[in-house]
């Protein structure tokens, strides 16, 4: 892990206090221990809290949602840098899912569960590069709670934080990765069911599904040049477990088009079940997670 990137940042001026005075939400020690966390890096030049936490309107199921602007120069950096940094320092079970629902704002997402209160807890990172921030807060609500002025910013390091980026986002998903959207999916889908949000459970119960089918062509077709759900019994279909695997995909697209707890319970199990055998691999340091993890989402 890059020393700069975990270093201590003198003179941090955190604006916690404004956001406490305004919204006393449970998840405000969480908060703030990512917050400095994350303030001890000297690639950090920015931090926004934005969604319900920023506006006031956070219940207990409201995740933790920033944009944390990063110098164009450190971007690369700290990217690599940021599963290690969440999940040994900050006690994330698990390395942190790219995400592929936020909006584009000229950055990376990514979500992380942790444990809080003996409970999963969402905490969303977009990482943006620092000559992106001022663009950025105008384009969304939020409060800013670290405005660190960044050293000098040349047009290369900008062209080479948007080459990363754009790497990053074109790059194929592994099936671990696969494997860990299926869990943030899992406890997102809850939170819908919890909230009665049916249009937003169903977008995301179709999009598990969408993950499943990427994860059984990433598992047992990777050079597959076919895009999307076409020609899967000709590509999967020639082994015991390829049929297996359709088989489980059918059992998925063929449940209610809208989920409840127990469907999105038994569509991980299933996913589990099909990841050991099609690529268990994917499993490799994870056991012990993904049992923590079960058992956290059993409590919620």
């Amino acid at each position: 892990m890059p020393t700069a990137t975990l270093a201590t940042a003198p003179g941090a001026g955190l604006r916690l206090a404004e956001l406490a005075e305004a919204n006393r939400p449970t998840q405000l020690p969480l908060l703030t221990r990512i917050v400095e966390l994350l303030d001890a890096s000297e690639a950090v030049t920015h931090l926004l809290v934005r969604g319900s936490l920023a506006s006031g309107t956070a219940d207990r199921l409201s995740d933790v949602d920033f944009v944390v602007g990063v110098h164009d120069r450190d971007l690369p950096a700290f990217t690599a840098a940021l599963d290690d940094l969440m999940t040994i320092a900050g006690g994330a079970l698990l390395p942190g899912w790219r995400d592929t629902i936020v909006a584009d704002l000229g950055g990376a997402g990514f979500v992380f569960l942790l444990q809080h209160e003996g409970k999963l807890q969402q905490v969303d990172l977009y990482l943006a590069p620092a000559s992106r921030i001022s663009t950025i807060q105008g384009q969304i609500a939020a409060k800013v709670l670290l405005d660190r002025p960044p050293a000098e910013i040349t047009t290369t390091q900008i062209g080479q934080a948007r080459r990363h980026l754009d790497e990053l986002l074109a790059r194929p998903r592994t099936c671990t990765e696969l494997l860990i959207e299926h869990l943030v999916l899992a406890v997102l889908l809850h939170k819908r069911i919890q909230r009665g949000q049916r249009f937003v459970a169903y977008a995301e119960w179709h999009r598990l599904h969408t993950a499943t089918k990427d994860l059984i062509k990433t598992a047992l077709a990777p050079a597959s040049g076919v895009w999307g759900w076409y020609r899967l019994r000709e590509e999967i279909a020639l082994t015991p477990i390829g049929r297996a695997c359709l088989a489980d995909l059918d059992a998925a697209i063929t449940s209610p088009a809208i989920p409840d707890t127990a469907a999105v319970d038994a569509a991980l199990d299933r996913v589990l079940k099909l990841t050991r055998r099609a690529c268990p691999h994917a499993l490799d340091g994870l056991a012990d997670a993904v049992t923590a993890y079960r058992t956290y989402l059993e409590l919620a």
